[in-house]
């Protein structure tokens, strides 16, 4: 950490096209493949010296760079390259041929081929992967993730030229189970004194040696004092009598303990306080309940359990899960009547009050399409720029390195008006600073394998021109995301960690801080008021003080502030916002998850080819749907060193991408499930798409897309009163939510 040199400014206008192998597509996974022969040009400047550099290289087999990256809904690992001769390789060995791991532990597998001839080769082209949530592959280590029985599956990576057929694979079962339990911690869910006749649930946390909790433990509950506490196969205990009993809780033969004290319930009424008349379908309605003995006075510390009944309106036929408690916390997700019903040992209360319909959709007016069939739209960004115009940046994929500029001043007619190039196979993202002075584009598959992320200078925003572009501090090997402030830029190395580069000069950026995540890789980064939240696939949630000062840091100083893992493994996608309703801290977290696979809907089926690529007639490959799945979690974060899971917004048969929010509304990008526009108004709890929080969903089925009718919404964006959303498949789109007419009173 700390300064460092300038870097030099480095512009790049590559002539040659990147491919990737159509096989390696047809598995959903990324290769990248330069053309034989490519002719660059590029122009170093630094300072007032510049240097002119042309020329041709031949580029063979051995020149074939493979990039591991996270797809499919697995964790994938590229064994090294091997040239393609005229005795391909047919089969594939994996060394062990099976594995049988505990959670924790780390195996290297090996795979060697077999060409036509026998001849054996030690290091063929090879794709290691195996299910995300189950296992970890980083250049041919697995690590074992969660117990079960799993398969990793090598597929060799053909050069361009091998003949046509079925992938050359090879299946590695994988075995795993938990290790041992060392420890089992036992704990009163709410408190550690009971009153005879009131119940609580006692919680059971089995702990491995390495301090990791055991999944869903099969827990054995034992009383040594029935006739005072008893306690049930759920940990639920009961108190009988006064006096004192030790509750154990046995897993795997390993005991732990608590003791109880009981006292006489001395409570002679009890009164529901709170709630409230009406409400609509997802607010949350907060009860608490009072128990007051003979003399009125209050009696603390009793254990109240809730519960709710569900009276359905007139032609609703058994709704399902109506509505939903936590402690006294109430939601709804279907109109009725509802009763909230408090039970404290003999006492009981009841409260009654109406639901209705959240009522908040509007209508979606699309304005303006900027379509874009040749290559695949990836992220987005609009602003306005120091011309008073406003602008639009769009990445691409299979773009041979361009990004987009769009003018959309006028959003019934975007227009392009400029393109830059760079030495890449695909541009993933493009973000503006928030004073619109710079923007940045990453980079992967870089004909120099240095890839890195390029700046550009905004002072010409319909003409952007690259300042300056930094590979150097881990950044060479793929630059996925990256989030720009005024004075900082945060960019992604690889996966591994972020690199903060101080762009006060945008021709001379300088490194001087980096974060990396012990055992960890990451996705997204997003950073507000002093915090940059981190996406980080199995880990969750990981938050690091780089200016807020409270826990000392700084973009020199990065410092962890806490870490929250999150239920799937998956998380991909992060964004901080606290609420314009509530003044609540919340983190949306999305998960993505490329497959479908063991779900009833898998998806369009094996051996059709690739979303990725348009349909072939001659082939009659590719060109399918994508299938995917995964929801946003949401996250309480008021507490920073206590964050809570409380709701998620949760569509059926489709999988989330990039998120945004603002003025409670989430704008969320749903893969094929379209651009979905969500009241998150008020507190949060449950599930919000079951709520009726849905404002408006739009998919963009264009008939001439890239993927012809095939929505992919990769990103959406709200500015200056309208949504603009990148699709995949068919480009950049405008729309506006119609206001929701008045009636005359």
């Amino acid at each position: 950490m700390g300064g460092g040199s300038p870097i030099e400014r480095v512009e790049t206008n590559a002539s040659n096209l990147s491919r990737a192998h159509p096989r390696c597509l047809a598995a959903a996974c990324d290769t990248i493949s330069l053309p034989r022969t490519t002719r660059t040009r590029q122009a170093i400047r630094h300072g007032h010296r510049r240097k002119q550099m042309t020329g041709n290289a031949k580029l063979t087999g051995l020149h074939r760079l493979v990039v591991g990256m996270i797809v499919a809904g697995t964790f994938a690992s590229v064994v090294p390259l091997h040239a393609q001769t005229d005795d391909p390789v047919v089969r594939l060995v994996a060394t062990p041929t099976e594995l049988t791991m505990r959670v924790g532990d780390e195996v290297r597998v090996t795979v060697a081929g077999y060409t036509r001839s026998g001849a054996r080769v030690e290091d063929p082209v090879v794709r290691l992967v195996g299910p995300r949530a189950a296992v970890r592959v980083r250049q041919g280590v697995v690590t074992a993730l969660a117990a079960g029985d799993y398969a990793l599956v090598a597929t060799l990576v053909q050069d361009g030229g091998a003949p046509a057929g079925e992938p050359v694979t090879v299946r590695v079962p994988v075995g795993i189970g938990w290790p041992t339990v060392a420890r089992v911690v036992v704990s009163p869910s709410t408190n550690d004194r009971l009153f005879v006749g009131t119940t609580l649930r006692m919680a059971a946390r089995a702990e491995h040696a390495d301090g990791s909790a055991r999944t869903d433990p099969d827990v054995a509950w034992r009383s040594d004092s029935p006739d005072v506490v008893t306690v049930d196969g759920f940990g639920r205990v009961t108190a009988v009598a006064p006096g004192t009993a030790t509750i154990t809780a046995t897993v795997e033969g390993v005991a732990g303990t608590a003791t109880l004290s009981t006292a006489p319930f001395t409570g002679e009424s009890l009164e529901i306080v709170g709630g409230v008349a009406r409400a609509r379908t997802g607010d949350v309605i907060g009860f608490g309940a009072e128990v007051r003995d003979g003399g009125d006075a209050l009696v603390s510390g009793v254990p109240v359990e809730w519960t709710h009944a569900y009276e359905a309106p007139e032609g609703i036929m058994a709704p399902p899960a109506p509505a939903q408690m936590h402690g006294g916390r109430f939601v709804a997700d279907v109109p009725g009547v509802y009763t909230v019903i408090a039970d404290a040992g003999p006492l009981s209360a009841r409260t009654s009050f109406r639901v209705v319909e959240r009522d908040v959709i509007q209508e979606l007016e699309i304005h303006g399409h900027g379509r874009e069939q040749r290559v695949r739209t990836t992220d987005f960004w609009v602003f306005e720029g120091r011309d008073g115009r406003d602008y639009a940046l769009t990445g691409a994929k299979r773009s041979d390195g361009h990004g987009f500029v769009w003018d959309v001043t006028d959003v019934g007619n975007i227009f392009k008006t400029d393109s830059i190039q760079v030495d890449a196979r695909s541009v993933n993202d493009m973000k503006v600073s928030p004073d619109a002075r710079y923007a940045t584009m990453t980079r992967e598959g870089a004909s120099n394998r240095r890839n890195g992320v390029v700046i550009l200078d905004l002072a010409d925003p319909a003409h952007p021109v690259i300042a300056s572009e930094v590979t150097d501090y881990g950044l060479t090997g793929g630059v996925h995301n990256a989030f720009p402030t005024e004075s900082h830029l945060f960019t992604l190395a690889g996966g591994d960690k972020y690199v903060i580069l101080d762009v006060s000069d945008l021709y001379n950026p300088r490194f001087v801080g980096e974060y990396n995540h012990p055992n960890s890789r990451l996705h997204d980064v997003w950073v507000l008021d002093g915090l940059a939240y981190s996406a980080e696939w199995e880990n969750g949630l990981v938050v690091v003080d780089v200016g807020d000062g409270r826990w000392g840091g700084s973009p020199e100083n990065p410092v962890l502030v806490s870490s929250y893992p999150i239920p799937g493994g998956a998380t991909h996608a992060v964004f901080p916002y606290v609420s314009q309703s509530t003044g609540k801290h919340y983190v949306f977290l999305g998960d993505e998850i490329m497959s479908r696979r063991g779900l009833a809907w898998e998806g369009p089926g094996q051996g059709r080819g690739s979303y990725q690529l348009p349909y072939d007639p001659e082939t009659g490959m590719n060109g399918i749907p994508l299938a995917t799945r995964g929801y946003i979690q949401i996250v309480d974060f008021s507490d920073p060193e206590n964050p809570e899971m409380v709701a998620r917004y949760e569509v059926p048969e489709y999988g989330t991408h990039n998120i945004w929010v603002e003025d409670d509304i989430l704008y969320q990008a749903y893969y094929e499930g379209g651009v979905r526009m969500v009241d998150v108004s008020g507190d949060l709890m449950g599930n919000l798409y079951t709520q009726g929080r849905e404002i408006a969903v739009f998919k963009a089925y264009d008939p001439i897309g890239y993927v012809p009718n095939s929505p992919m919404a990769w990103s959406a964006m709200p500015f200056k009163g309208r949504i603009f959303f990148s699709d995949t498949n068919s480009g950049l789109w405008s729309a506006r939510l119609v206001p929701r007419s008045r009636p005359v009173s």
